[in-house]
């Protein structure tokens, strides 16, 4: 019975052995494949935040797999296999840009009753948009016809601007009104006034809204 009760005793001994040692290997392995896969995704944000400083910086049709590797610290093939194609990229680069500088909210512009002074406050926020996002969508805008990614994305950037000239048009009438509008909220309008006239902010809102105003009355 005692030789018996040994034997038993030094089975589960094994047993529980084994057992530390297959959960020791899991645990060690998922460590390895979260590790891996850390690295992996600091190397794909590395390389989206090469392209878009290069893409406000240059623009997208002067920047190349090999700029971007180099910026970003890494072989021109580790760029390919995060990003197989130039869309990959190019969606990686926008998304990431998006989420840095959202466009402003225009729905909530609608929580401004007086039309005057939704217009006022809503260019304002719509100017200091364009203030920090200026070289990218200079950059964006110029190489439109170059880059087959930039053509097919820079439609929703406008569509965002007709959202916000109706959002401002609202609670007017006039046969001018429409155009105004959008003028006002044109990113070409604001640097045109802002850069090359040199008009500080509060001057390009007093103007712009004074030109929507002024077709609102008639």
């Amino acid at each position: 019975m005692i030789c018996i009760a040994a034997q038993r005793t030094d089975r589960r001994c094994v047993c529980q052995d084994r057992h530390t040692h297959v959960s020791a290997e899991k645990t060690t392995r998922r460590y390895e494949l979260r590790k891996r896969a850390d690295a992996m995704e600091d190397t794909r944000r590395r390389i989206t935040e090469a392209t878009v400083e290069l893409h406000g910086s240059i623009g997208p049709a002067r920047t190349t797999i090999t700029a971007v590797a180099e910026r970003a610290g890494v072989q021109r093939q580790t760029v390919y296999r995060h990003f197989p194609t130039e869309d990959d990229l190019f969606n990686a680069c926008s998304g990431h840009f998006t989420a840095i500088h959202p466009f402003p909210d225009v729905e909530a512009w609608r929580a401004i009753a007086d039309p005057e002074e939704r217009l006022a406050s809503a260019l304002d926020e719509l100017y200091a948009f364009f203030e920090t996002t200026e070289a990218m969508y200079t950059n964006l805008m110029r190489d439109e016809t170059l880059v087959a990614a930039v053509a097919a994305r820079l439609p929703l950037f406008r569509a965002h601007l007709d959202d916000a000239a109706r959002v401002l048009a609202e609670g007017w009438d006039g046969p001018m009104l429409d155009a105004a509008a959008r003028h006002a909220v044109d990113f070409l309008t604001w640097r045109s006034l802002a850069r090359d006239g040199g008009v500080p902010r509060a001057g390009v809102v007093e103007l712009a809204s004074a030109m929507v105003v002024r077709a609102a009355s008639g």
